[in-house]
């Protein structure tokens, strides 16, 4: 059987494909144009990353990471990995395919182990909506991948060092002109790589989704984040590689290193 080393596509905001060890993971998947007041403004995902899925990692609740309809175009039959206390809000928009999971659980999918980590986040779905766990992901076989999902940096993050990261997957905005108060910016995402200590670090949570009253406009939040991020690891971090991908490029993953950044295919809105 032919297998081929691990690759990541970002598809945007926080949307990302995982493919690792005859595996495809999908994180947070919003695969519309739109979700609430936030707007796409960048070319449609190529309905290719998102055929054959394997299982979809839940972060929390927020509509621009836990999204009905992008879900729906996945299918029911897909496996979603939950947190904990988020089953009742998904069996109500009939969704059963689902494993909720604890803080510090590992559960298997096929060759891969994904252990469940805290997060420090907003635990509730907006505005008067239900709450759950807010939880980041490691993935792991023939390399270890971190997905936070949203979060601040927090005291026990440097724990996960000992995985023996390959990559991590790096939040370094919001969804608006301020990352927020919960959400780390370009200089506290790079503060936290000294803690997680990876080989390479992807930054993603920017430039996909953009207020629809500034969607005309390229602000400096749309596009500056990730190279703000990455001067930032360059001084505090060196030894850690820093990748920037564009929504719906490719890298794959070849031993700590990295090989042939390739940019996939976009379909036009």
């Amino acid at each position: 059987m032919m297998t081929y080393p691990p690759a990541v596509t970002y598809l945007g905001h926080s949307t990302i494909l995982i493919e690792m060890d005859g595996m495809r993971i999908l994180t947070d998947p919003i695969l519309r144009s739109r979700i609430a007041f936030l707007r796409r403004t960048r070319p449609a995902i190529d309905p290719a990353m998102f055929q054959n899925i394997d299982a979809v990692l839940i972060s929390h609740l927020h509509y621009d990471h836990l999204d009905f309809a992008s879900l729906r175009i996945l299918g029911e039959k897909v496996k979603l990995i939950i947190p904990h206390g988020s089953e009742p809000i998904l069996r109500k928009h009939g969704f059963y395919n689902t494993q909720e999971v604890r803080i510090g659980e590992t559960i298997r999918i096929g060759a891969l182990t994904v252990k469940t980590v805290m997060a420090d986040h907003v635990r509730s779905r907006y505005p008067l909506g239900p709450a759950s766990d807010c939880i980041g992901f490691v993935v792991g076989a023939s390399a270890s991948i971190y997905f936070p999902g949203d979060t601040r940096t927090f005291p026990e993050m440097a724990a996960l060092a000992e995985d023996n990261l390959d990559l991590v997957l790096m939040p370094v905005w919001g969804w608006g002109p301020d990352h927020g108060r919960m959400h780390m910016g370009p200089r506290e995402a790079a503060e936290a790589l000294e803690m997680l200590r990876p080989s390479l670090a992807i930054p993603i949570h920017w430039g996909t989704f953009i207020p629809f009253w500034l969607r005309w406009m390229q602000p400096g939040f749309y596009y500056l984040p990730p190279l703000i991020f990455a001067e930032h690891a360059r001084k505090i971090t060196p030894p850690v590689e820093v990748h920037i991908l564009q929504p719906g490029e490719s890298l794959t993953l070849v031993g700590s290193g990295i090989s042939n950044s390739r940019a996939s295919k976009a379909k036009p809105n």
